[in-house]
């Protein structure tokens, strides 16, 4: 198990030259740090949204490599295992917008055929995308109470990174796909935010898996976050937060990726199995990324503070081993 200390007051991701503010080193159950991020070369930046419905899963990223914008739109038809996907590539990243603060301000992207919109209020997030034949346009909610996963994760004073996991918030509106609107909403319909600010190494793996129903929500990390004494895997119950602090065991079949994926610890215990699977590879020498993100479900168990079983059957949600050179 790893002592992680909860944090409760603002603080700066960073010192003023640059390196790791010490004090940033925690988690937190709402967005309280400012990635006042600077120097130029090793930063990323991002926000990734999914969007869940019994019909689709969407995917959005906008992100900043300092060197390039990586930005994407990605649509899953369930029924059909039909993929509608657009990516673009921003040269020193023009055009993209990220905030310092998780929760506040505008994202956006505006690249080739793909326009991404994400304006943030403290009562909820409205997004808007467009690529060639999709549109989304929905409102994401906040509860009141509601919490999330704040963590930095410190690999050195020079390498560090601070992530918000938010799992499991409702969300509304519409998703149109060549020529046909869909509703999104209902209470099987979700959204998971991943807010990313840091400075990086340059060759990582990460796992990470998230998935949600009514009531109960599941966030868990994996690889990068070893050995660093910080871990973003959490429970959440009726929107409050169960911190669960310790590494966890991952087993999955590299050969096939659509077998089950167990992850377990002390505090959980949860098989995954994919019903479909989304690949992602890029190679241009110094820069690659190889993605394997399965859609699935969950069915085990996690624990709450006070150590009650909490069932995960039926949760439904992703999980992905992505390596990075970058």
């Amino acid at each position: 198990m790893t002592h992680e200390t909860e944090l409760t007051s603002p603080v700066d991701l960073c010192l003023p030259g640059g390196r790791l503010n010490p004090a940033a080193v925690g988690w937190t159950r709402r967005p309280l740090h400012t990635a006042n991020l600077r120097g130029w070369g090793r930063g990323k930046r991002w926000e990734y949204w999914g969007v869940v419905t019994p019909d689709h899963v969407v995917g959005l990223v906008v992100s900043s490599l300092d060197y390039a914008g990586v930005h994407g739109l990605y649509v899953l038809d369930r029924s059909t295992g039909v993929e509608h996907s657009t990516d673009v590539v921003a040269p020193l990243a023009r055009g993209t917008v990220l905030p310092a603060r998780s929760g506040e301000g505008e994202v956006s992207a505006r690249a080739g055929k793909l326009e991404i919109a994400v304006a943030q209020a403290p009562d909820g997030t409205t997004i808007r995308a467009t690529a060639p034949g999709v549109r989304l346009d929905v409102e994401v909610p906040l509860p009141e109470g509601h919490e999330s996963l704040g963590v930095v994760v410190p690999w050195s004073g020079k390498r560090f990174q601070y992530t918000v996991k938010d799992v499991g918030r409702p969300v509304h509106g519409t998703l149109s796909v060549r020529g046909r609107t869909y509703e999104v909403g209902g209470p099987e319909a979700f959204a998971v935010l991943d807010h990313g600010r840091g400075k990086w190494p340059y060759a990582v793996r990460w796992n990470w898996a998230a998935g949600a129903a009514p009531g109960r929500a599941l966030q868990l990390g994996g690889e990068w976050t070893d050995g660093t004494g910080s871990t973003e895997n959490a429970l959440f119950v009726d929107g409050r937060l169960h911190k669960i602090g310790e590494d966890l065991r991952w087993s999955y079949d590299r050969r096939d990726w659509m077998r089950p994926w167990h992850i377990a610890g002390e505090r959980v215990d949860v098989w995954f199995r994919p019903f479909h699977e989304r690949r992602g590879r890029t190679n241009l020498l110094v820069v690659a990324n190889e993605t394997h993100q399965c859609f699935g479900t969950f069915s085990g168990w996690a624990m709450t503070d006070d150590g009650t079983r909490t069932d995960l059957d039926g949760l439904v949600g992703w999980a992905e081993e992505a390596r990075n050179r970058w």
